[in-house]
């Protein structure tokens, strides 16, 4: 079997990916740097779990990541893939186990653009800052945090309610919250010094 590696297009290093996490971003740190401005310093992980890989965004960047030019918050990997991470673009390949795409998969979760994770980030931020049991954001906190008109908040309600199969009914913003937590499409914000916007 060919060790699982990742290529990065612009310096064309090739890396062995070896541990249970391998994580990419700009810091220092990372076991993946990627020397570009639209790249956050840690910007996402490839994790291992058995013989399959899958990318996840950490949700700590202004541009999202990419594969094969989608966006997303976490997707389970193939040979060839090509990742973004911002505008930085690396391939995976060399995995033992291809993904069985029949499979239905929670994990994976719908592809959101980059507008609806930051509807749903801004869904879920008064449950996963403040104390358990407290409602996520109404319409309007939602709008008033993104700067937009609680109108459009609505329509990306809607379109998520019909991505995610929540059936019409009472607490269905409770329950949009719940499924997207639970599918790992938004985390508890991170803290500390590298948090600042601009990253």
């Amino acid at each position: 079997m060919d060790t699982p590696w990742i290529r990065v297009e612009a310096t064309g290093s090739v890396l062995d990916l070896r541990g249970d996490v391998t994580t990419v971003g700009r810091g220092r740190s990372v076991d993946v740097h990627l020397d570009h401005p639209t790249v956050s310093k840690l910007h996402a992980e490839i994790v291992r779990r058995a013989t399959y890989f899958y990318v996840a965004d950490l949700g700590l960047s202004h541009n999202g990541t990419r594969v094969n030019g989608r966006l997303v918050a976490r997707r389970l990997l193939a040979d060839g893939d090509v990742l973004s991470f911002g505008a930085a673009r690396c391939k995976v390949g060399g995995f033992e186990a291809e993904p069985d795409w029949a499979e239905p998969r929670r994990s994976a979760g719908p592809e959101l653009t980059r507008r609806e994770l930051d509807v749903v980030t801004a869904l879920c931020r008064p449950a996963l800052t403040d104390d358990a049991f407290v409602a996520p954001a109404t319409a309007r906190e939602i709008a008033a945090d993104l700067v937009v008109t609680e109108a459009a908040v609505k329509q990306h309600l809607l379109r998520l309610y019909q991505k995610l199969r929540i059936p019409e009914g009472t607490n269905r913003r409770v329950r949009l919250a719940n499924e997207v937590v639970a599918l790992g499409l938004v985390r508890p914000p991170a803290t500390g010094p590298d948090d600042a916007p601009g990253w």
